[in-house]
């Protein structure tokens, strides 16, 4: 995306990470402004997932650069505890919710800020509470993640983002675990999180999602950005032979 230098959050140039001799992704270009809605969209396996676990460092890039807020990350030098400051920056949500089946909801959200971020636990437990309310599970402060349903575990873990005060939220694939009727109640909570302002890259299956929450889409395949644009543009207007091919596998599969 054609970024403003200004207001510039992420950039990303010519990074690239290979597993053995699998080359996962290749000089791939990216930029995100503050505030700014991204969706990663492409077939399975394309490196979309990858690239999220790269800008929060779950996994180090082999080479190219990472520019947060002007500066560069310097992700091959960096400390445990420098890396963990970089990732409480960077929220990340998964497929799989990976909450601790050990804690009730709300200690699964308040973990983070109460032992990274040294929050006391008296204000920890009210903006877990808060955040809880705020995905629609006031009623389940208490509640064990057996208790829940996949959706609920899933509001539970975007609470759990949230509470660290994140400046961008990474979401990967957050809805494919979900049936029908709960992925619509996550897709209006995201929604509704995006109007407030929160800087947001989403890798989705879901075009009409993608169209509807994001200022902008990027295709990716094979491990490279091929192209990217505004909604409109891209999911209208492709340009690439690639991207087309995409789009119309996808609509026959939808048509089906």
């Amino acid at each position: 995306m054609e970024a403003i230098e200004k207001n510039n959050e992420i950039r990303i140039t010519g990074l690239h990470k290979s597993f053995g001799d699998l080359k996962v992704l290749k000089d791939v270009d990216f930029d995100i402004n503050t505030d700014e809605v991204i969706t990663l969209v492409g077939p399975s396996g394309s490196g979309k997932s990858t690239f999220l676990r790269c800008l929060n460092l779950l996994e180090i890039p082999d080479g190219g650069e990472i520019i947060w807020e002007g500066k560069p990350v310097k992700y091959k030098e960096m400390t445990p505890n420098e890396m963990a400051a970089h990732r409480a920056n960077m929220g990340m949500v998964f497929q799989h919710f990976h909450l601790f089946p050990h804690r009730r909801a709300l200690e699964n959200v308040i973990e983070g800020p109460a032992q990274v971020l040294g929050t006391p636990a008296d204000q920890a437990r009210q903006k877990g509470m808060e955040l809880l309310d705020l995905v629609g599970l006031s009623d389940k402060y208490d509640a064990w993640p057996s208790q829940l349903s996949g959706g609920q575990k899933q509001r539970v873990a975007i609470a759990r983002a949230l509470a660290m005060e994140p400046k961008v939220l990474l979401l990967d694939e957050v809805t494919s675990a979900l049936d029908v009727e709960m992925i619509s109640g996550i897709n209006d909570l995201l929604a509704g999180i995006a109007e407030e302002g929160m800087t947001m890259v989403i890798v989705t299956h879901d075009l009409s999602f993608a169209r509807r929450i994001a200022d902008g889409i990027c295709f990716m395949d094979e491990g490279r950005m091929i192209e990217s644009g505004t909604p409109e543009k891209i999911l209208s207007e492709p340009k690439s032979e690639r991207l087309k091919e995409f789009l119309s596998a996808v609509r026959y599969a939808v048509e089906m």
